[in-house]
């Protein structure tokens, strides 16, 4: 029964013997009219011998017609006169009348299913036509239990017989469903697995073959996807590949520019006008090229680390990021400020929550500098029953709409000149590590709001 050709019998036998049930009923019913015209039948030849030599039929006689007959008594209605023609005693009182002469299908149906459901037996009337113009009407009176009798006979012989068609035709839509439809499934499936078991080679992949239409469909989206994987896993290798050189490259090109910032920073102090005024850029040229390099290895790992969570408190977090951050500011232009609930603890890995905000605080108090006013960076939190928010929020010139709509997106998102754009992907990355979500809630002339969202259960993370 967990196979799709066992229940393709099962149901094939189901339909099969409901279909026999529809059929059961108006059979029955016609096999019961067809048992009372012959027993009309073989009363009106009884009475046909009566009538031809009434002198010649004695007593014995005329009870061996009658039993003959199936039958007490015959009534034959000629010439608009009714006579009692064969006649015996009748046990019971008749119980029911049946008229077959203009009864519909519903009477019939209807009466086979009284006689078929009565256990006892009854005596009852049935008036027919007699045959070949033999009279006007032909009446008999019987015993219910002989018709009741053929009648389950009948019955049992049709439920037989149903039950054999429903086995042949069953077993034989098995072996073609077996042949037709599950062969060629279980070929597909087949050649899933083979595919599954080395994705990267191309000799696995499957062929359409199936002339059955549905089957041919399938096996073309197979193929296709098949094949598009295959491509994306040789890119993806590739990828890997350029990516652990590119690693290895940015690993050695910031040890060399790390000693040459330090060469520039005593350049920089200098007495010489030209190289005053050349030295701050060139320190700002290689200082944005170690981060480039610092930010790509960070990026380049398989992986960020699964958190390890435990009870932070949030207040003590804030002030240890924005203490490193003011340690930057330049002239006073950006004020750094904490809006934390005293008491406030939440579940995370406090070194990846450090490192979020700190890289959301920094772009802030950038973009700030960047726009040569004044401005502030305020870290501030809540929660409710199902999560906590740490919201950072600056007073600074706003996201361009380019950076908006790569704001996550590594090497594309970056704002700041020089910047990488990996420091908002890997910060979005490190949240979604705890089950949450960083969201842009307000990027314009206003300034610009960042919210962190965390989860409280432990089942999102």
């Amino acid at each position: 029964m967990n196979t799709l050709s066992g229940r393709f019998l099962m149901l094939t036998v189901a339909f099969v013997m409901l279909a026999e049930v529809f059929i059961f009923v108006p059979s029955i019913a016609r096999f019961r009219e067809d048992f009372l015209m012959a027993r009309l039948e073989r009363a009106q030849i009884a009475s046909l011998a009566v009538l031809a030599s009434p002198d010649m039929i004695d007593e014995a006689v005329e009870a061996e017609l009658l039993l003959n007959a199936g039958v007490y008594n015959v009534i034959l209605r000629r010439d608009e006169m009714s006579q009692l023609v064969l006649s015996s005693p009748v046990p019971k009182e008749v119980r029911a009348v049946y008229d077959l002469r203009d009864a519909s299908a519903f009477t019939l149906i209807r009466d086979a299913m009284e006689c078929l459901l009565t256990k006892e037996e009854w005596v009852i009337r049935v008036i027919g036509t007699p045959l070949r113009g033999a009279g006007e009407q032909i009446e008999v009176t019987m015993n219910s239990g002989p018709l009741r009798t053929a009648m389950i006979e009948y019955g049992l012989n049709i439920l037989v017989l149903s039950a054999v068609i429903s086995g042949i035709t069953a077993s034989l839509l098995f072996f073609a469903v077996q042949r037709l439809l599950v062969g060629p499934i279980r070929g597909v499936v087949g050649a899933m697995q083979n595919y599954a078991s080395a994705p990267e080679d191309a000799r696995r992949i499957i062929t359409p073959t199936s002339r059955v239409k549905e089957l041919r469909e399938a096996e073309e989206a197979l193929y296709g996807m098949e094949t598009e994987l295959t491509s994306a896993l040789r890119q993806k290798d590739r990828l890997a590949q350029v990516g652990g050189a590119v690693a290895k490259i940015s690993h050695d090109l910031r040890n060399i520019l790390t000693s040459a910032q330090l060469f520039a920073d005593r350049i920089e102090g200098s007495d010489d006008p030209l190289v005053a005024r050349v030295a701050p850029k060139m320190v700002n040229s290689i200082g944005r090229a170690v981060n480039l390099c610092e930010s790509t290895l960070a990026f380049g790992k398989a992986e960020e680390p699964a958190p390890r969570l435990s009870q932070v408190a949030l207040c003590e977090l804030v002030d240890d990021v924005l203490d490193g951050e003011r340690l930057a500011v330049r002239d006073g232009k950006v004020q750094l400020l904490a809006d934390v609930p005293n008491g406030l603890t939440l579940r995370a890995d406090v070194e990846q929550i450090h490192r979020v905000l700190s890289n959301l605080t920094r772009n802030a108090r950038q973009a700030i500098e960047a726009s040569g006013k004044e401005g502030s960076v305020t870290i501030s939190a809540g929660e409710d029953a199902a999560s906590w928010m740490i919201t950072v929020t600056d007073t600074g010139p706003g996201l361009p709409p380019k950076a908006r709509e790569n704001l996550f997106t590594p090497f594309q998102g970056g704002v700041r000149k020089g910047g990488s754009g990996l420091g908002l992907a890997i910060a979005a990355e490190l949240v979604r590590g705890h089950g949450g979500r960083l969201d842009l809630l307000q990027s314009d002339e206003a300034g610009t709001r960042f919210q962190i969202t965390l989860p409280k259960g432990l089942d999102a993370i």
